[in-house]
């Protein structure tokens, strides 16, 4: 028998295919993951970079959880920089560049070392479907695997079709087939689908490029990391990456290619990501603007080729060369490959429980692009949260499901299931009701005992975190204890620019004022630098936002306490609405399409109104 009968099948691996396989097997599940091409396992199809803005929450949570995203981030970047310093604590958002080969090939080690998970490569035709239950696969070769779960993560391979100018073929990458025949058969079982679209920049020989015309980013002084394990270390060396600007020049040779452009002809039917417009759209969209930003970007350490993030097009390729010429530090540029647009088959979101698993046949789960998303970092933790769950439904265990409340990955599940999506989704920390609760540095607090309870999170991680909560209750306590008289610290005060004081005052009171930081708290006095000197640099930090943000951080904690009452209020997933009469007829259709687990879940839900939500409650006998 060429296959054994596999707990879990997980079809693509891409990001949210290989996280979903790895939790799954690191469970203890056998898992087979079946990609078309297994030498672009975790392709980083676009940009070569983990992170940025609500991103790099959302990784650092995958972490914490016991998820791999980090450590292969980690162990592949170029360089690392914390977004949004200037800001508040949480709006600050870790982001690396990644080495593009590198980190296909740590993701592939990765899964490898994993003993319990097979990889085949084929492409999958059809979902084995028995008493609406999914049961395995069918192949294109017509091998019938069976599996007790089975697990999409497609992203944009389920009918994709590439555009570049008037010119438009299938395929789910440049140079790579689409798959068909999944969406086709989806449909007939009762789901509905949608097309969606997104885009990607030429890529340029970086040796052609002249980089004194352009503004040099580097990466940060002393660069952090994505992941809480010591298996990573920060970098010692980092690459840099470079700024540089369009101008009217290349807006009017651009725009010699629209009456050409796929996504101005119609040709192109599905919507694109709002927050990632193609250059042709800004310029369409945003007129009166002379100029927009383009970051240049180093694929990897050794390689010459460059990505040129902020110029994704599908117009043709003649148009994109002649107008990337026309870009400072672009005059000599030689391209390598153009840009091009793609559209793909989406299924939207609201079809799906709170596990990932769909509404309609059992056992079946879909993560990634094939729920409407968009971005890397929002397709593995899908992966992460299907992977678990699948092992959990196939060992009979309870279901995992994270809330608003307590990881931005649960903020991204509920928006999709709750409000679905027509453009691809994107997480932003405006998104987060509770993001002073969600920071990306205390991740690991939050979240680590779940991943050690899911078997996730190595034993080692736990006993690290139990010992950092400890050392940071101790430090806060010090803090609050130890008072300071004018004489020893109003001379050090004056030379930082903060006011003096009169009276004795604890040293959390100082560390409040908005001036004054842990680094300066160290200089008003010698015993205050030994103090915090015996105390890592994390344990330092989680001290200060703890201190700085109490009354912030408080705030939110009540609000959360009011909304569970509503989240722990369950509603059967067979409940008849058509029974409750006062339902307006918006809210009854919302309600029975989309099932919500929750009171709470259903007054998210667009078109239920409060009043729908009082008589939905008063009819539960609340």
């Amino acid at each position: 028998m060429l296959f054994p009968e596999y707990d879990i099948i997980v079809v693509g691996a891409g990001h949210a295919g290989c996280e979903a396989a790895a939790s799954a097997a690191n469970m203890g599940s056998s898992v087979l993951l079946v990609t078309m091409n297994m030498t672009t396992i975790a392709q980083m199809s676009c940009n070569p970079a983990m992170g940025g803005v609500a991103k790099g929450q959302i990784v650092r949570e995958i972490d914490a959880l016991g998820g791999l995203s980090g450590i292969i981030s980690d162990k592949t970047m170029v360089q690392f920089r914390m977004l949004n310093r200037s800001k508040g604590p949480a709006m600050w958002s870790p982001r690396t560049q990644n080495d593009r080969m590198r980190f296909s090939e740590e993701w592939r080690l990765a899964l490898e070392r994993i003993p319990n998970l097979d990889m085949w490569q084929e492409m999958v035709k059809e979902i084995l479907v028995e008493n609406n239950r999914a049961v395995g696969v069918r192949t294109a070769l017509g091998l019938e695997i069976r599996s007790k779960a089975v697990i999409l993560t497609n992203g944009t391979f389920l009918n994709g079709k590439i555009h570049i100018g008037e010119k438009s073929f299938g395929g789910g990458r440049a140079g790579e087939r689409a798959a068909t025949g999944l969406t086709e058969q989806l449909i007939k079982l009762g789901f509905e689908a949608g097309r969606m679209k997104t885009g990607t920049p030429p890529r340029v020989d970086g040796r052609t490029l002249d980089y004194s015309k352009m503004e040099e980013q580097k990466g940060d002084e002393n660069p952090g990391k994505f992941s809480f394990s010591p298996e990573t270390q920060p970098l010692k060396e980092q690459l840099s990456c470079w700024i540089t600007y369009t101008n009217p020049e290349v807006h009017d040779t651009l725009k010699e290619g629209f009456e050409k452009s796929p996504m101005f002809s119609g040709r192109i039917q599905g919507l694109g990501p709002r927050y990632c417009p193609s250059i042709e759209d800004k310029i369409n969209r945003f007129a009166e603007r002379q100029r927009h930003q383009i970051f240049v970007e180093p694929e990897g350490w050794k390689t010459i080729e460059i990505y040129v993030n902020g110029f994704s097009t599908s117009l043709p390729e003649d148009v994109q060369y002649k107008a990337l010429r026309k870009i400072p530090g672009f005059e000599q540029a030689k391209m390598f490959r153009p840009g091009y647009a793609i559209e793909y088959d989406y299924f939207p979101p609201t079809q799906l429980k709170a596990t990932l698993e769909t509404q309609l046949i059992e056992n079946l789960f879909f993560a990634g692009q094939i729920n409407g998303t968009t971005g890397y970092e929002e397709a593995a933790c899908q992966g992460l949260i299907a992977g678990i769950n699948a092992h959990n439904k196939a060992h009979e265990k309870d279901p995992f499901i994270l809330k608003r409340s307590e990881a931005y990955i649960g903020v991204l599940i509920d928006d999709l299931i709750t409000k679905g999506t027509q453009e691809p989704y994107r997480m932003f920390t405006s998104r987060a009701e509770y993001r002073i609760l969600l920071r990306q540095d205390n991740a690991d607090l939050r979240l680590t005992e779940k991943g050690y309870k899911l078997g996730l999170a190595s034993e080692e991680r736990m006993k690290r975190v139990q010992d950092k909560k400890g050392q940071i209750t101790s430090l806060i306590q010090e803090l609050e204890s130890i008072r300071v008289s004018a004489d020893q610290v109003n001379n050090s005060l004056q030379l930082i620019g903060s006011a003096t004081i009169r009276d004795k005052v604890n040293l959390a009171t100082l560390l409040r004022r908005p001036e004054i930081t842990s680094d300066s708290l160290a200089q008003l006095h010698p015993d205050i630098a030994e103090l915090l000197g015996r105390h890592h640099a994390e344990v330092i930090e989680q001290a200060e936002i703890a201190i700085k943000y109490q009354a912030y951080i408080e705030r939110e904690q009540k609000m959360v306490e009011r909304i569970n009452s509503l989240e722990e209020f369950n509603i059967r997933p067979d409940f008849d609405y058509d029974r409750v009469k006062a339902l307006s007829a918006e809210g009854r259709e919302k309600l029975k399409r989309i099932r919500p687990r929750t009171i709470g879940q259903a007054s998210r839900i667009s078109g239920v109104s409060p009043a729908d939500i009082s008589v939905l409650t008063v009819y539960l006998g609340r």
